[in-house]
């Protein structure tokens, strides 16, 4: 179940503190909308190198729908592999 807090809650912020943890985000609402998120830093580092990963991945995709994708014996013979 989501931790849902009034944006007021921040004036005693050690209580909203204590709710945040690696698998429970803090959501703050502002006059009954959802406005900010406290995450853990672990958790947001993860989030970060997710969504980085994912654009390389999309970035690859595109070039090799544009540009055509590489055989494994010519991926093979670029990095020097020996199978």
């Amino acid at each position: 179940m989501p931790n849902i807090k009034p944006i007021s809650d921040l004036r005693n912020y050690n209580s909203v503190l204590k709710d945040v943890s690696a698998s429970s985000p803090v959501f703050l609402t502002k006059n009954g909308r959802g406005k900010f998120v406290l995450l853990d830093i672990d958790e947001y580092e993860k989030m970060t190198a997710s969504l980085k990963l994912l654009s390389e991945l999309a970035d690859g995709e595109h070039t090799g729908k544009e540009k055509g994708w590489l055989s494994i014996d010519h991926l093979e013979k670029s990095l020097e592999v020996k199978v």
